[in-house]
């Protein structure tokens, strides 16, 4: 259940209700593609650095150990040790992304492993019976996602397809949910709202999932080609068709500018792996914008990462250190700037959410980008 608290303008200050948990919203969601982290961050660690959510992949771990397997172990939250919600997308993204061939009929989709190129078969019943086996508090809607620079037939086609598909996703998580062995019973439903960039598509599809009643709603099929300013206004056409007593996800977003600006147009939930991978290859995010730790500048220099950051890197190491685990190819070096971005993100979230609630949205992110710009 979806409670609205206040709101700044169009920025939304929620909590979301789960059988996990309560999710402050706005909220960050940490990307654990295969039930971990990349960079070595543990689930106690993701405690520490105060993550609500963490999100998994149902496509990859069907793949790898297997659903059946995850299911055996008493689901995912027994298996990696989290106690907190946790959301598995539905495998579509990856589907289309990663399967060169691929055959998409009305059934589902046919494709090859990407690990040991055998045949899979999935469709709207295979990825709820693949996340109910997984247990996660929220289980995304199987949709195709087309690339946003497809032509306006194929996404209308896509689109329309997507709605079929999500009705059938519905009726079988609520099969799912009401089996004796199923693990989480209270599983949630959040439909994916799609379209490219074409505005009146988008907002015909809102209005239909709009009526199915879901748990919530997600805008897919963003930051995979268009222009920064496509996608905000997508956001800012879709969102009032888009029901306001539902928490509002957009997919694979972004930087911190991308989310201070998508907050400020009323969405809610957020992943992306920007802080994990970019901390793998030698990048911090800070309050002064992104560091590049390799660069010659830091050999010496004995600050934190970000002079106005909390976390166990920043407490406890400077920038020369950190650059040179880095440069001699240490993994501790990787763990602490993917430990210190996911901090950041999250403590982006809570000062957003404190703006929200001081009614002070609109200037705080203007503040915040500003200095984000402005480099060191």
């Amino acid at each position: 259940m979806y409670k609205l608290i206040c709101k700044s303008g169009n920025a939304k200050r929620g909590e979301f209700h789960t059988v996990h948990g309560v999710i402050q919203t706005p909220v960050f969601m940490n990307v654990g593609t295969v039930g971990a982290i990349k960079g070595a961050v543990s689930t106690m660690d993701l405690k520490e650095i105060g993550t609500q959510v963490e999100l998994s992949n149902t496509y990859h771990l069907h793949v790898r150990p297997g659903d059946k397997v995850v299911k055996q172990m008493g689901g995912l939250h027994k298996f990696m040790n989290w106690d907190r919600p946790i959301l598995t997308d539905s495998g579509g993204f990856q589907v289309f992304s990663l399967a060169g061939l691929r055959k998409i009929k009305e059934e589902g989709v046919t494709f090859n492993s990407h690990v040991d190129g055998r045949k899979i078969f999935m469709g709207p019943e295979q990825s709820m019976q693949i996340q109910s086996n997984l247990a996660s508090t929220i289980a995304m809607a199987f949709d195709e996602c087309p690339s946003s620079r497809a032509e306006r037939d194929y996404i209308q086609n896509s689109v329309d397809r997507t709605t079929r598909w999500l009705k059938r996703c519905k009726a079988e998580m609520a099969r799912l949910n009401s089996l004796d062995d199923t693990i989480n019973k209270n599983q949630m439903l959040f439909g994916i709202n799609q379209g490219g960039v074409f505005d009146d598509i988008r907002i015909e599809h809102a209005k239909q999932i709009s009526e199915l009643d879901l748990d919530g709603y997600a805008i897919g099929g963003l930051a995979v080609g268009e222009t920064h300013e496509e996608m905000y206004r997508i956001i800012e056409s879709v969102m009032p068709y888009l029901p306001l007593e539902k928490p509002t996800y957009l997919m694979g977003v972004g930087t911190p500018e991308n989310i201070l600006e998508a907050v400020e147009r009323g969405v809610d939930f957020f992943d992306c792996v920007y802080p994990s991978r970019n901390g793998r290859h030698g990048n911090a995010y800070t309050n002064h914008g992104k560091m590049t730790l390799t660069n010659a500048k830091y050999e010496l220099d004995e600050r934190p990462l970000d002079e106005k950051c909390n976390c166990p890197a920043c407490r406890n190491y400077s920038r020369a250190y950190i650059r040179h685990l880095m440069k001699a190819g240490e993994m501790l070096g990787m763990r602490l700037l993917v430990t210190h971005n996911l901090y950041f993100y999250n403590h982006l979230m809570e000062e957003i959410r404190e703006a929200i609630e001081q009614d002070r949205y609109s200037e705080f992110k203007k503040q915040k980008i500003e200095a984000m710009r402005e480099g060191e």
